[in-house]
This record gives C-alpha cells, sequence and structure tokens, in this order.
C-alpha cells in the first residue's frame, strides 16, 4: 500500500492576520522515476481538477510509484472563496485585475547566462545545477526580494518553488464552457497522444506568465542557449495545461476517466509501474497557439450557442444566433453569426447575455490530426 503523506503550506495572509493554506499530498517513489508535480484551481471557478487529484490519490493506492509525486488541489484559497451572489470568480486578484495565472516568475538571461558559464558540464550535472539555478532565482526575486512581491506573486511563487522540484509539471484548468483540451509545449509534441484528450494546441518556447511556460521555458530556452553553442541537450523538464471541461462543474465518474489518461501519461513517462493504462484510441486534432483563434460578438444580444465542441465547422456554417431585445419588432432582431473560416470549437463564453465585442468562441483553424 502507498503511504501518501498530508501537510499544508501557508500561501497567503488576510488583513486581518489570518493565513491562508493550501493542501499537499506527497508519496515517495519506489526509485529513481521522473518526479511529478501537480496543481488543481488556481482559478476560483475551475474546480473539476480537484476532482481529478482525489481520484488520482485513490489509484496511487494500489499503484507502484517509481517516482516521487507532490499534488495540490486548491492551489488559489483567495480565488477560492471569491464569490459573487451564486457564482464563484477567483479568475483575477480583486486587488490588481491581474489573472492569478499570469503571476508566476522568469527570468529569460538565465539559460543564455547559465549555457555561456557552464560549456564542459555533463548534461546531469547541468539538470541538477541550473535546477538549483532557477529556484536560488525565484527566492531571491520573489520569495526573498527585500522589496516584497505582490499577493498574487507570492502565491505563485510559492507553488513554483515546489514544482521546480519536479521533473514533470500538470497544470489542471478548465475553460468558460468548454471541451477537454491541452496546452503542450512543441517539443514535446509525441507525448500529446499520450492523454486521452481530442484537442491539443501547441505553445512555443515564450514566456507568458502561465505556470506550464513557468515551468518549461527555462529548460527548453536552456537547450536553445546551447544549441547556439553546437551542443544538442534534451529539454529535461516537461509541462502541460490540462482543460478539463467547464468551469462550476464537478463530476466525479469524469474525473476518474481524466485520472486514468494522466496516469496512461505517467506510466509512459516511467512515473508508475505496470502497463495497466494505455491511452484511448480517438482522433486527436492539434493546432498550434497562434492559430487558436478568438471570435468576438459584433453586436450585443442573448446568444443561443448553437456550434457543439469537437466537430469540424466549414466557413460560413453558424457558430451563434443572437437575439436583439431592442429590435423586437424588426425582421432583424434575430441574427447568425457565421463561422469566418472553417475550424473546430472548443469553448465558447459562459452566459448568454454578451455585449459587442465579447468573446463568444474559441476555436482551432488550420488543424491537423495527430
Amino acid at each position: 500500500m502507498t503511504t501518501i503523506e498530508h501537510s499544508t503550506l501557508e500561501v497567503a495572509v488576510l488583513a486581518n492576520g489570518q493565513a491562508l493554506s493550501v493542501p499537499v499530498y506527497r508519496i515517495r517513489g519506489e526509485s529513481d522515476g521522473p518526479s511529478v508535480y501537480i496543481q488543481a484551481n488556481m482559478h476560483g471557478a475551475e474546480v473539476q481538477g480537484n476532482a481529478v487529484i482525489y481520484q488520482l490519490l485513490e489509484q496511487f493506492k494500489s499503484l507502484h510509484c517509481l517516482g516521487n509525486i507532490t499534488l495540490v488541489p486548491l492551489a488559489n484559497p483567495i480565488g477560492s472563496n471569491q464569490k459573487s451572489g451564486e457564482f464563484t470568480l477567483g479568475r483575477f486578484d480583486p486587488i490588481t485585475g491581474e489573472n492569478w495565472n499570469r503571476g508566476y516568475h522568469f527570468n529569460k538571461s538565465l539559460p543564455i547566462e547559465f549555457a555561456a558559464d557552464n560549456k564542459q558540464l555533463t548534461n546531469e550535472e547541468i539538470k541538477q545545477k541550473f535546477r538549483q539555478a532557477i529556484i536560488d532565482d525565484l527566492e531571491k526575486n520573489k520569495l526573498n526580494n527585500p522589496y516584497g512581491a505582490k499577493t498574487s506573486q507570492l502565491l505563485c511563487a510559492q507553488l513554483q518553488r515546489m514544482a521546480f522540484d519536479a521533473d514533470i509539471v500538470l497544470d489542471l484548468h478548465t475553460g468558460p464552457i468548454s471541451s477537454r483540451h491541452l496546452y503542450c509545449p512543441e517539443y514535446a509534441k509525441d507525448r500529446a497522444t499520450l492523454f486521452d484528450i481530442p484537442h491539443v494546441l501547441f505553445i512555443p518556447s515564450d514566456f507568458d506568465g502561465a505556470m506550464d511556460e513557468a515551468t518549461f521555458c527555462p529548460w527548453w530556452q536552456l537547450q536553445q542557449a546551447y544549441q547556439a553553442q553546437g551542443r544538442d541537450i534534451d529539454v529535461m523538464v516537461e509541462a502541460f495545461t490540462l482543460e478539463l471541461g467547464s468551469q462550476e462543474w464537478l463530476s466525479l465518474a469524469a474525473a476518474s476517466e481524466d485520472s486514468d489518461s494522466v496516469l496512461s501519461y505517467l506510466q509512459a513517462r516511467g512515473v508508475i509501474k505496470g502497463e495497466v493504462f494505455n491511452p484511448r484510441q480517438m482522433t486527436r486534432y492539434g493546432c498550434m497557439l497562434e492559430h487558436y483563434r478568438a471570435l468576438y460578438a459584433p453586436q450585443s444580444g442573448l446568444v443561443e450557442y448553437l456550434a457543439p465542441f469537437g466537430e469540424i465547422l466549414e466557413e460560413g456554417q453558424p457558430l451563434v444566433q443572437m437575439l436583439h431585445m431592442e429590435r423586437y419588432v424588426d425582421d432583424d432582431c434575430v441574427t447568425q453569426v457565421n463561422a469566418p473560416q472553417r475550424c473546430i470549437p472548443v469553448l465558447h463564453f459562459a452566459s448568454a447575455s454578451v455585449n459587442r465585442g465579447t468573446e463568444l468562441y474559441k476555436v482551432m483553424t488550420n488543424f491537423f490530426t495527430l
């Protein structure tokens, strides 16, 4: 029976002195398999990942874990408790207005400087020494900065510090109303089919503030820095964002399926022992992040979302129809918004009431099968 250690980590303190903490679950691996960090619920309304972590912990009890595994549900206690009526907000820091998932730290000069100063190290020495370098940089610039840091940056830095110890990082999110989709770094394209996720967005090495990027960008850019010297090394750390359906929704049955999906990936990566979990046979579509397009409402009104997720929509086919309350007596009180090009809808706005310029759908264009 696998032993699961449970602790808590303080990540924020309110004005009245009340400390906010997150639960941390740890499993000590039986050998030297890759280490893993998994977190969920960075955005307050995105709760389904918590159920996936529960199902993973239930499965880990009877599995042989070869690498160390750290799991953190309810990763943002401020966002999780940010309510307005019956709705959970928690996507943005209420003080600064910044997206909670854009507060992670990245020093773009560090990979270049490290490669220049450490030309003769072995690959294993590079891994150990560079990992310590990015940890030291995080602690200096965020956790121990004499000028301090924003609430969101401190919370992110506490989570990031745990993630930096891992070889694999999975950040569990959801969309507003959404299908399952995966953000996958381009260098790990062959790993995408290990997950039971039908839509894959391939992202470049540019840093945009998210946890997955904060994890893989240093290592990917380190690889590029060594390549500039004429030396090839692997990207030594992988990270993915898994979008597991819609916000404000929880299903233990769906979480069990997503747990199997995660375990098929971890098994293939040598984190768990055996041949129990295998990716499902399914059609998987991918596109580059630059071809993942948002379509915005050309008018205001009430919206009926027509286009189903995951099905190819041809140019000119309807995405939504809009009811315009100020034009009930006119012939054009109901209008349609059609697909501007061939695409696959992945998610849509959560509300039926939209202003002009509201993001209606996000769609994959220039897509291909994996």
